[in-house]
This record gives C-alpha cells, structure tokens and sequence, in this order.
C-alpha cells in the first residue's frame, strides 16, 4: 500500500521551530554561564569572606594577651565561636605554632593537631586553600599572628564548600525561574509573530513560495496584456513587460517606485490611473497607442493601492476605422446602383419616346461628371490605396450633397512614398480628416466626429454648395495632407482641444477621430497644424517626413 506524501511543514511552522531551538539554546548557554560565573563568584565571596574574619582575629590585641597567659583556650574560645556565629563562616580555629588547637567548634577536639598546612603562615604570609579537615572540604585562610617581629601563633578561619553549594543551588533555582520565564517569554513573542506570519504566506512553505514566486515571474513578463500596480502612495509597485510598452516607459528606465505623475502620461489617462473609484473599459489614448484602461482599488481596512490593466487597441481601433470606411463605401455603393438604376430608365424612357439626341446629352453629361474626378484623382495621385480611398469618400460626400474636390497643385507619383510610412496610418490621417471635413460642410454648425462649437456661416459660406478641397502632395523631403471645409470652423478658444480624445459636439463615443490623426502624425514623426480655410471653415494641415523621421510637433 502506497503511502500518502506528507506535505512540508509551512514557512511559519519551520520558521517557530528554529525560532523555539534558538530560544532554547541561547537561554540554556546563558543559565550555564551565569551558573559557572555565579560558582565563582560565591567562592570568591566566601573567601573574602574567611580571610576578613581571620586576618580580623589575628590583628586582635585581645588574642594576643589571651595567648600570653597559661591557658589561652578558656579566652579564645569563648571569642572564636562569638566571631564564627556573627560572621556566618564554619569555623574560627586560633592555634600555637606547634599546629595545637586552642579553639574549635567541637571542644572535644581543643588541644588536637590543626589539619591543613601552616608553613606559609609560619613565614608571615597570610594565605587560601581547600583542605578536608574535621568538618570536611572547607575554603580556609590561614594567617599568622604577631606580637612585634614574632609570631606567637597562627588563626584559621574556613566555610565548608557544602554551604558555598548550598548558596549556589539557591541562586541556580531563581536562575532557572528567570530562564523559564525567558523561554517562556520568547516562545509566546516567536509563536504571535509566526502567526502572522502564516497568515501573511498563506500556511504555504518556502518550496511552494519559491514556485509561486517563479510562476509569477514567468506569468507576469508572458502576459500580453499589460500589468501595473500602484501602492497606497500611487507609486509603481509593479509593472510587467507588456505595460511598459503601453505606457511608452524604456526598458532601462527605473519605473519601480515612481509616481504615476512622474511618467510624463495624458492627463485623461493619468487620471484614470489615479482615481479611487474602479474604470471599466476606459479608452485612451498614449503619443502612439490607443489602450483600453480597467482599474480596481485593493482595499482591506484602508487604500492598499491599484490594480490596473491595460489592452491594446490601436490596431482594433485602425479596423474599426476601416470597416466603417467600407460600410460608408458599400453605402454609397448602393445608393449609387440605386441612382444609376434611375438615370438608365431615363435614358431608356427617352429612347423610347424617340427622343435619342437628349437620351444621348443626358447620358454623356452624367458620365463626364463622374469620370472628371476620377481622371483627376487617377492623374495625380498615383499611390493606389490614397486614389482610392479619395475616390471612395467622394462618393460618400457626394451622398450627403457634399462636393469633394482635388486641388490643383496635388501630385503624388508612384513609388514616391517610402515603404516605412505605414499605408494604415494614411488612411487614418487622410480618412479621419475627410470624414469630419464633410460632416462640418454637411451640417454648416459643427465639426463632425471631432466637434466644433457653433458659429455663423460667413458670406462665403451663404450661397455655394459645401465643399471639401484636399491637397495631397510629396515631394523629396515631406508628403503635406491638407483638408479643409465650408463649415462653421473652429473657434479660437476651442483650437487646443480639438486634439483632446473624447472632444466632440455629437455626443458621447465620438471625439476619437483627430486624437487618432496626431497619433499617427506622432507615430510617423510629423505634425499636424490647425488654422482658417479661406471658404471660412476648419483647415487641417498634416506634414510627414519621407526623409529622416524627426522630433514630433504637434501645434494647433
């Protein structure tokens, strides 16, 4: 039977029980050095202990008249015992030179031979020993009395090594109280902070940590979509590969740390990344993409910081443009079919009525109508996908009663743009342009998708039809875009935030047409001009380098 694999202890767990250990060990090594210290110190208490009270005894002019007279043990006992219960001490032991004993706790034992070594006193110094004498293993000092330059006997006193033990095993019990409270102390601090700490790492142990660290890692730079963190303060915590492309941040820039302010972003989009409240699908805008923003607070008890995600949109964004290109194409495509369908029965109805000569006038007039613009288109622009899309958005102006007319001095020869300037980005320049230059010509009080405020129609404006002239010319240095309109135009003070995102007149969801044209102007490193038609209405300028891509220039 195969036996279930046990799971590693957690980080916290392991974390305690070396905690626990190391407690343990330091408060076991400090018992036994403050037990090794307190040994040696309580020897050398009781050794200055006996020495006081011997060199004490033997300094006393008392002990020395008792040892002139004939019986010196019936005054020195009755002293030395008085000396040994005042000082604690186990015995007081005065003798003559010959080691005989006039004094000792066992009056029996008066007039015995002192057991222990006398030679060094009997040399006038004073000194310690450990020696087993009556009483046992005692501590003793052994010092000389004098009269004058003679020694007339010499003075012991000791304090037996059991008693020294005694006073240790009592210290050694308080010692062990206090490491007992210590290691109670640092077990309960280890085990609240170990608590935490299992709470903070989920229960999971270092291994699973790493793994979900290395995991992390590996999501986080593989995820397309991009990645920001912001902490309590609105600094960046965390940013992944995919964000930093988004935000236009250099990979050898040091984003860790800095506020969002910092990065040189959009104020729309600085303020998305900064609100408190959650965004859901935000669109903005950065110098070269177009992102959509989501964020949610993290809050737990109080503001933690913000999680942000970021998607790419621009190239959804450029079909989008397209399909509506190709919706308004099929549009007019239809109404045209539509139209020509009219004009054939009318031809038809007039061959019939035998009226050929008209049926003939009025089908070549409609026909040199339409091939006249195409010639022109055809003759000067001969970069396909810009002919194209020209003669495409005629026929839409033309079915909103708009004329769109080339001008003169338009030229484009074939091969005259280079392969780096992106055809997507032309039709987003160009199509954006047109498209709002035929709404403001249409409605005459407005600008379109990009929106304008109100204005009267100067006298220019009052009696001819609405017309959209575009210019489309490259030379050897730039291609110059140029669109402008009959309509209202744009009032001074509105002129520097036609370029906004989300600035428009027509309501919400519209506003991102000229915000797409400075990008892709910015995108190519060329620059877009906003002033005056001569007809009154709006004239967009648009310059692209074909040469070396400069420093990007937006003005208005």
């Amino acid at each position: 039977m195969r036996l279930p694999r046990t799971r590693p202890r957690s980080l916290a767990g392991q974390l305690f029980a070396m905690q626990v250990v190391l407690i343990a060990a330091v408060v076991a090594g400090c018992a036994v050095f403050a037990y090794v210290s307190g040994s040696a110190q309580a020897e050398q208490t009781a050794t200055r202990q006996v020495r006081a009270a011997a060199v004490a005894v033997a300094d006393s002019p008392s002990v020395r008249e008792a040892i002139r007279t004939p019986d010196p043990s019936a005054a020195l006992q009755p002293y030395a015992e008085q000396v040994r219960r005042d000082t604690g001490i186990a015995f007081v032991t005065i003798m003559d030179t010959e080691r005989r004993r006039w004094t000792h706790p066992d009056a029996s034992l008066i007039g015995e031979t002192f057991l222990g070594h006398t030679e060094e006193a009997l040399a006038g110094e004073t000194f310690t020993e450990t020696y087993t004498g009556t009483l046992g293993p005692s501590i003793r000092v052994v010092t000389p009395v004098r009269d004058g330059d003679r020694i007339i006997g010499l003075v012991s006193a000791g304090i037996t090594v059991d008693r020294v033990s005694s006073q240790v095993r009592e210290q050694l019990g308080a010692l062990a109280l206090a490491a007992g409270g210590a290691l109670a102390l640092g077990g309960l601090g280890t085990y609240v902070i170990n608590a935490r700490l299992r709470r903070h790492t989920h229960g999971m142990n270092a291994a699973e940590l790493s793994r979900l660290h290395d995991y992390h890692q590996a999501t986080l730079h593989a995820v397309r979509e991009g990645l920001l963190m912001l902490d309590g303060q609105r600094r960046i915590a965390l940013i992944n590969d995919a964000g930093r492309e988004l935000l236009g941040i250099a990979p050898e820039t040091e984003a860790l740390g800095r506020t969002v302010d910092e990065l040189a972003l959009p104020a729309p989009l600085t303020g998305a990344l900064l609100a408190s409240e959650a965004r859901v699908d935000e669109l903005h805008l950065t110098a070269e993409r177009v992102v959509v923003v989501n964020t949610r607070p993290v809050v737990g008890g109080e503001r933690r910081g913000t999680v942000v995600t970021l998607r790419d949109h621009t190239e959804l964004q450029a079909l989008t443009g397209e399909l509506d290109s190709e919706r308004g194409f099929t549009q007019a495509l239809r109404s045209q079919a539509h139209e020509a369908a009219n004009r054939l029965h009318t031809v038809v109805s007039l061959i019939e009525l035998g009226r050929v000569e008209e049926a003939v006038e009025f089908a070549t007039a409609e026909l040199e109508l339409a091939q006249v613009l195409t010639d022109r288109v055809v003759g000067a622009v001969e970069e396909p996908v810009l002919a194209a899309l020209l003669l495409g958005k005629a026929a839409q102006a033309n079915e909103r009663g708009v004329e769109l007319e080339l001008a003169e001095d338009s030229l484009i020869d074939d091969g005259a743009l280079p392969p780096s300037l992106a055809q997507r980005d032309l039709v987003t320049i160009l199509g954006n342009l047109i498209d709002n230059a035929v709404d403001a010509a249409s409605e005459g009080d407005g600008h379109g998708a990009a929106g304008t405020v109100p204005a009267q129609r100067t006298a220019a404006q009052g009696g001819g039809r609405a017309r959209v002239t575009v210019t489309a010319l490259a030379d050897d240095r730039e291609l110059l875009l140029r669109v402008s309109d009959t309509g209202a135009g744009i009032g001074p003070e509105e002129a520097d935030e036609v370029f906004r995102r989300g600035w428009s007149t027509h309501g919400a969801g519209r506003g991102l047409g000229l915000a797409l044209v400075r990008q892709a102007a910015h995108r190519n490193g060329g620059s877009v001009e906003l002033d005056r038609a001569p007809e009154g209405g709006a004239r967009f300028t648009v310059r692209l380098p074909l040469g070396d891509r400069t420093a990007t220039e937006v003005t208005a």
